[in-house]
């Protein structure tokens, strides 16, 4: 059956059965082919800075990793000198600082959420944590009272901390009040406290790691060059394997934003994102950098040293209807030189009927250029099936990428926010799969020509993927080794 085509740019209503993704229970794969004109927005190119990347050379790399595999702890004697990661407090102006980054509350009572998402992976470990912070009206510093549900509707309230980490572990701390919430209106910085120092009034604001252990029991502060934290598993969770606690403190080092390294950092949905319409809103913070710190998870700690890390954000008045999204920046022979950014799916639009729009992007870092495939200057694609594979395609006028991934792991539960149930279980991940990640120049006439980046993975490796489904329809990050 040939895909249906639409207009990227068109606004069209869609039955929420056949739009590229589809529920959990579904047993067919389904395409969706989207197009734009070409508007002569595409990539800049520049000359690659020098930043210790590769050349423009091809390059093809495949990593094994079974997934009978084990780990052991690293004993005194394997590091001998610890890893003490150095707080610096945020500038006010930073090269790699993308349009978005700031909080986006506007304190007005309309349904709104805010999430965050931060991800350090440890090849040598073979070992992501990724950590999830989620406020939701946050208008309502607590739970809302009948005359406010009466005045309002019904309305979930909070704020939550998620990990998701070391061999597929999870943790979780969710409290129904946020009035120990913060965050910086003008960058990516924010913070709560679950449990404050009896002793001690919560921090408002960026505070240094001595006066943050001091004040704050349980809780955490994260910033584009410094994460740290403690929280506690609440015991909400039956249907995944928990950790009792983690505590973490690391530094980071700004790599990638969303565009070219020197260059002005680019906004991920375009101008349009500055208006409360198309939500929610998605923002790429920053696609790569490298962390140095440590984290301690069930009772075993893990140092590291310019480890791959990654930052995204999502606000808006509720979640996509469905979507898609794929994030790698860990490849062999060149972790923290490439990162693949990819993402789309169906959002209602506001008015009186259900009115959707599809969006898709990709984007790839690569020797300090930014390669941009996104609806104002190409056309995007993919095939998605209910689970276990995932086809992506697009290209611009210059450029032509693919990227595949599979696998056979069945996943494993976390929440999300939602209008209907607030941070619920809504989505399931796993950490194991195949990718192969391709681009091309583009020759006269649109066909393929010289291969100037390729990243193989055959039927044959098993890497580290992770994919999120959620129960409506799928997202994809990929996290390779």
């Amino acid at each position: 059956m040939e895909p249906n085509t639409y207009s990227i740019n068109e606004l069209r209503h869609f039955s929420s059965c056949y739009i590229g993704l589809r529920s959990l229970n579904s047993k067919t794969a389904v395409k969706l082919s989207q197009s734009s004109n070409f508007n002569g927005l595409f990539p800049r190119r520049l000359r690659p800075l020098r930043l210790g990347f590769r050349s423009n050379s091809p390059i093809i790399a495949c990593s094994s990793i079974a997934e009978t595999d084990t780990e052991t702890s690293s004993t005194a004697s394997d590091r001998p000198v610890p890893v003490n990661p150095v707080y610096v407090p945020t500038p006010a102006n930073r090269d790699t600082r993308t349009p978005h980054s700031g909080y986006h509350f506007d304190g007005t009572t309309r349904q709104f959420f805010e999430g965050w998402y931060f991800k350090v992976s440890i090849p040598e470990r073979k070992q992501s944590f990724c950590f999830m912070y989620s406020v939701e009206n946050p208008v309502f510093r607590r739970k809302l009272t009948q005359l406010e549900t009466l005045q309002h509707g019904p309305r979930f309230t909070g704020v939550g901390a998620q990990i998701l980490g070391a061999y597929d572990k999870y943790i979780c701390q969710y409290s129904d009040e946020s009035q120990n919430f913060w965050g910086s209106r003008h960058e990516l910085i924010l913070g709560n406290t679950f449990l404050a120092n009896k002793n001690s009034r919560p921090p408002s604001k960026e505070v240094p790691p001595e006066e943050f252990n001091r004040k704050v029991l349980e809780g955490f502060q994260v910033s584009p060059l410094w994460h740290q934290g403690f929280i506690r598993d609440d015991g909400r969770t039956s249907y995944a394997r928990t950790v009792k606690t983690a505590r973490w403190e690391y530094s980071t080092r700004p790599t990638y934003g969303w565009g070219d390294v020197g260059s002005k950092q680019k906004s991920t949905a375009g101008w349009l994102a500055a208006f409360p319409i198309f939500e929610p809103h998605w923002q790429i913070c920053m696609a790569g950098g490298l962390s140095t710190g440590w984290i301690e998870w069930d009772g075993e700690r893990f140092e590291f040293q310019d480890a791959p890390s990654y930052s995204e954000k999502n606000w808006g008045g509720a979640f996509p209807r469905k979507w898609f999204w794929a994030q790698c920046n860990v490849f062999e022979g060149a972790s923290g030189e490439v990162a693949l950014t990819a993402g789309g799916g169906l959002r209602q639009l506001p008015g009186l009927t259900e009115t959707f729009e599809n969006a898709a992007l990709i984007g790839v870092h690569y020797d300090g250029i930014f390669y941009e495939f996104v609806p104002w200057n190409g056309v995007l694609s993919w095939e998605i099936a209910p689970w276990g594979y995932w086809c992506i395609a697009a290209e611009n006028e210059t450029h032509m990428v693919e990227l595949e991934a599979t696998t056979n792991d069945p996943g494993t539960t976390l929440r999300a926010p939602t209008i209907e149930a607030g941070l619920a279980p809504a989505c399931k991940d796993t950490c194991f799969g195949n990718l192969r990640l391709q681009i091309w120049e583009k020759k006269y006439g649109g066909t393929k020509g010289k291969v100037c980046y390729s990243y193989l993975f055959d039927a044959k490796c098993n890497l580290r993927l992770q994919i999120i489904a959620l129960g409506l329809g799928q997202t994809i990050y990929f996290s390779s080794y």
